[in-house]
């Protein structure tokens, strides 16, 4: 078993910040991207969000089949996130900070240009277990705040995370792209997005790209001279 690049069992909230463990603060983002993620869902009636929709989502059909990339995505940020963790400090602060990015500049695109997809089946065309967690989905997520889409925003990164980690078997990294892969197509597949969210989450992950892997570019490019 691989020993993990720093001894957590040291970890307290006195040492923190301690160069040892400062990486651990950029964990804080997801509690300011949660805050916002309250205000925009609650503060912003979906009557004031420009609906979104393109020509591809009247071809794409509703299928429950995705709906495990779609929930499998949290369990890929977990497990990733905790990888680097143990194993890559470097991969866990550029994975963590290009999250941030993201959802900093997905939150702004949500209160200045309110969205919502009308996409969802009133009835779903069949009835099995993963119809009735979408129905769950549906009933707890809502509609709004949809462009551009951070599960495929925060799934690029992730995948762009583990195939620049050496420490990675290559079957790892082809897995995670598959499943990556999966995750982008799950959001149109079950209604959560417009295909146009998907496109528009592109902008927005080169922007994260640039600057939460600059470290990883300058390195290649020092190599390269």
């Amino acid at each position: 078993m691989r020993k993990p690049v720093v001894d957590y069992r040291n970890l307290r909230l006195s040492n923190i910040a301690s160069p040892q463990y400062r990486h651990l603060l950029l964990l804080g983002g997801w509690l300011a991207y949660f805050l916002l993620y309250f205000l925009t869902e609650n503060l912003i009636p979906a009557e004031k969000c420009y609906p979104v929709h393109c020509f591809l989502d009247d071809i794409v059909p509703f299928n429950e089949f995705f709906v495990i990339f779609y929930v499998g995505w949290y369990v890929l940020i977990v497990l990733s996130l905790g990888y680097f963790l143990l194993y890559s400090v470097e991969s866990f602060k550029g994975l963590q900070t290009y999250i941030m990015i993201t959802q900093g500049l997905a939150m702004v695109c949500y209160i200045l240009w309110p969205t919502r997809q009308d996409l969802r089946p009133e009835v779903f065309p069949r009835e099995n277990f993963l119809t009735w967690i979408m129905g769950i989905i549906y009933h707890f997520d809502t509609n709004t705040g949809v462009c551009p889409s951070l599960h495929v925003a925060y799934s690029l990164g992730i995948a762009s995370a583990w195939l620049k980690e050496k420490s990675a078997a290559w079957y790892v990294k082809g897995i995670v792209t598959v499943f990556v892969i999966g995750v982008c197509l799950s959001v149109a597949f079950t209604k959560q997005h417009s295909v146009v969210d998907i496109f528009a989450a592109i902008p927005v992950c080169l922007v994260a790209e640039i600057f939460a892997f600059r470290k990883y570019y300058k390195s290649k490019k020092k190599v390269a001279a």
